[in-house]
């Protein structure tokens, strides 16, 4: 009898205890789902005056005696042009206006890919990059790729696809320091990204999966013939109707 009363007492005393946990994660959660949503909508609005990504370079570039560099200009949509934009979608995305968020025919490939420990090419779609680049840390983790996977359903649910598309181009890495159309145009042509021809546009966008080792200012017959099949995708790609 007496261990009997002893159990029950630490089974009593241990709920307390549990409920307190439960409900501090449930604070948390609701916390964090709060947040993540007024973050989301405000930055449909309001344009990102810096990315995680830019800060963890500058680091990386002063760990390496290097000055800190953050080359970016934020241009508008409607000032973006239309040949970098295809080329973005020609190059990472051919999808983008029909999908709400994911390519579920890369997933599978990226998933086959993984099951014969080959190294995994693409599968992000532009959502899933720009969820990235904005509100997150640049990674491989399963953590990282939930995060990745809760953010694209929500700038897909609250922004348009042409806010994904004016986000991403602008934020995205495009070289050492250089972050956006408007400066890689600039970097690389001395001219704005409003005219961009299609092969400087294809040629930019050929750089995307490496911005750190690929550059339009010395491009390797990889990189051109990447710029070939980009302009292939863009001549068949029909107008950009959002």
């Amino acid at each position: 009898m007496a261990k009997t009363r002893a159990t029950k007492t630490k089974s009593k005393a241990k709920h307390p205890l549990l409920k307190r946990i439960t409900n501090v994660a449930t604070k948390v959660f609701i916390y964090f789902l709060l947040v993540s949503v007024f973050w989301v909508i405000a930055l449909r609005f309001i344009n990102p005056p810096i990315t995680l990504l830019m800060v963890l370079r500058n680091i990386e570039r002063k760990a390496d005696g290097k000055p800190f560099k953050t080359e970016k200009k934020w241009v508008k949509f409607d000032d973006i042009s239309d040949n970098m934009k295809r080329a973005a979608v020609s190059a990472e995305d051919q999808l983008f206006l029909t999908h709400i968020g994911f390519d579920m025919k890369a997933i599978e490939k990226a998933f086959a890919s993984n099951a014969k420990g080959k190294k995994i090419k693409g599968g992000s779609t532009i959502s899933q990059q720009t969820a990235k680049n904005v509100f997150l840390w640049p990674g491989r983790s399963w953590i990282r790729k939930g995060f990745e996977a809760y953010f694209t359903l929500l700038i897909e649910l609250f922004w348009s696809k042409e806010r994904i598309l004016e986000v991403y181009l602008n934020v995205i890495e495009m070289g050492d320091g250089i972050y956006g159309a408007e400066a890689a145009a600039r970097e690389y042509y001395g001219k704005s990204c409003t005219k961009l021809t299609k092969k400087q546009a294809a040629l930019i966008a050929s750089c995307f999966p490496n911005p750190r080792r690929w550059t339009p200012k010395n491009a390797t017959p990889y990189i051109r013939h990447r710029q070939y099949l980009i302009l292939r995708n863009m001549n068949r790609l029909g107008p950009l109707d959002f």
